[in-house]
């Protein structure tokens, strides 16, 4: 879909009604109407708000998603109205425009759903792009923004964070205005990947970039085989025409690798 297109979406609410307490938002489910595709997102968080369930409702989500390639999202979500039982109940569809329906079901569920915190195991922690520069740069203890839940395919560990994106250069694979996983510490080369780059020469509003990263190195002049290669270029590119690249020269000190960009969140 093209960046700044919408669609029409229908969005439904899953909710658990479980004896003696108030029905709890377990999830989101988006419908591309024009395509007959599903997308959905379920809370992950069962032990704690229906642990006498948690093995079945773990696998709901997987079974939906099952169904709704086989069948259909029309079909399945007609499914759910006549067939879910007093504890799952889902809201009738209603309309919604979304310009990726990827990004708007990551964002509707953080809307809808208020699921159990877990640092760490569920979810990482949100910083703005400066504090996190301090906290994983000169280990500064700061506290976070808030938590936001990863995907259930990415394992958090301490070194990743979340922190959102202003600006156009990274488009289409970043969105302007996104919140995106980043992993402190590039391990290995750094070549073709892209890194939150703190610019020690910009200003308050433009010290922080994603950028692809691309170096050309030499051999050192005595010719040695142990000896270490040094940096001959590096360039900081954008993954948007409209943009230009950075030359760096490697010798001065005006930048430092914050980490690396791991996924978008939405």
């Amino acid at each position: 879909m093209a960046i700044g297109s919408t669609q029409i979406a229908h969005l439904s609410v899953l909710q658990l009604e479980m004896p003696g307490h108030a029905p709890l938002n377990a999830g989101v489910l988006l419908e591309d109407p024009a395509n007959n595709r599903l997308y959905l997102r379920l809370r992950r968080d069962w032990d704690v708000i229906a642990p006498a369930e948690d093995q079945v409702l773990s696998e709901l989500e997987t079974d939906l998603a099952a169904k709704a390639q086989e069948l259909g999202a029309a079909r399945v979500l007609d499914q759910l109205h006549d067939t879910l039982s007093n504890t799952l109940t889902i809201s009738d569809r209603r309309e919604v425009m979304v310009e990726d329906f990827g990004r708007a079901v990551q964002r509707l569920y953080r809307e809808f759903v208020q699921a159990t915190v877990r640092p760490f195991v569920t979810h990482l922690p949100r910083y703005s792009l400066a504090v996190a520069a301090g906290k994983f740069l000169e280990n500064h203890e700061v506290a976070e923004e808030g938590w936001e839940e990863a995907p259930s395919g990415l394992s958090p560990t301490p070194a990743m964070f979340v922190a959102r994106i202003a600006g156009r250069s990274m488009e289409p694979r970043i969105p302007d205005g996104s919140l995106c996983v980043f992993r402190a510490g590039v391990a290995g080369s750094r070549e073709g990947r892209l890194v939150l780059v703190e610019y020690l020469s910009g200003g308050a509003n433009d010290r922080h970039t994603v950028k692809r990263y691309h170096s050309q190195k030499r051999q050192p002049p005595d010719g040695s085989p142990d000896a270490i290669w040094e940096h001959e270029m590096i360039r900081l590119e954008p993954l948007n025409p409209e943009f230009e690249a950075w030359e760096l020269n490697p010798e001065e000190d005006r930048f430092r690798i914050v980490a690396e960009f791991v996924q978008v969140l939405y």
